[in-house]
This record gives C-alpha cells, structure tokens and sequence, in this order.
C-alpha cells in the first residue's frame, strides 16, 4: 500500500485518481467524516447510497457508486459498506466486509488509480494494521493508495 499526504477529494477533482472510496454505514447516513465530505461534493454519491435499501445488514461487503466530472476528470465515487452502524461507536468497522467490498473495487476497476482514506479506523473504531492488511490482500496489483491529511 503506498500512503500519500493530501486531500482525496481535490486529488480526484484534480485528475489524480480515478476511483475513491470511502466507507459507509448502511442506513444512508454521510453526516460526519469524509462521508460528509464526499456527500457535500458529490451529491451523486448520496443518490446512490439512497437507491440501496436502508438499514439492510445484507448490505455489508457491497458496494454502489456513481460517477462525477471535475474539470474534465471523470471520477467514479465507491460507497462501500464496511460497517453497519453510523453513531461511530468503536468496533463498528466490519473486517470482512471491508475487504469483499474492496474485492468488489479490485474487479470493478481493475486498471483504475485508487484512492481511499483510512476506512474503518476512524469514527468505525477498526484497528488499521488489520484492515490494511485486508485491502492490500483485495487491491493485490492495482494501483491504490492510501490518502491522509498532511
């Protein structure tokens, strides 16, 4: 996994990635973190998320996406559910949803430049080592990275 400091937003807005990801609950929820970000920036994402069906744990490990243009870029935003839960309770990261849903982003988008913060560790309480190891194992040969705020 390479890891590169910067904004995953402005960095998609600016052609530098393709894809981004971000993690998601599954009751609609974009209201906190990098999902209300995403949300403020790409309604589109928010239209995609609501077109799935709220509160469905069978959600867990999938994804939906939509897709945006920025000064000529196209992006494709993933939503994936990687946790059940929004309130940010700890330890609502779900591991093995995390890494289906990242397997799901490694088929869809197999020769995309990838880009992702780190999912389930923040507000999802997920230990990072063990859910890198997992994107890793899912995104094995293409071109992701991690993005952190400098």
């Amino acid at each position: 996994m390479k890891e590169v400091e910067g904004d995953l937003i402005a960095m998609a807005c600016a052609g530098e990635l393709d894809v981004i990801v971000h993690g998601c609950n599954c009751f609609h929820e974009m209201g906190r973190g990098i999902a209300a970000a995403i949300a403020a920036e790409f309604p589109q994402a928010v239209a995609a998320d609501r077109e799935t069906p709220k509160g469905d744990r069978d959600k867990l490990g999938t994804v939906s996406t939509a897709r945006a243009q920025r000064d000529g870029h196209r992006i494709r935003v993933v939503n994936a559910y990687t946790q059940f839960h929004w309130t940010g309770r700890e330890g609502t990261a779900d591991y093995d949803a995390i890494e289906r849903a990242f397997a799901e982003v490694a088929r869809r988008f197999p020769d995309r430049r990838i880009g992702y913060p780190k999912i389930g560790a923040g507000m999802g309480g997920g230990d990072w080592d063990e859910i890198a190891t997992r994107i890793d194992r899912a995104l094995e040969g293409r071109d992701h990275r991690l993005v952190v705020l400098p």
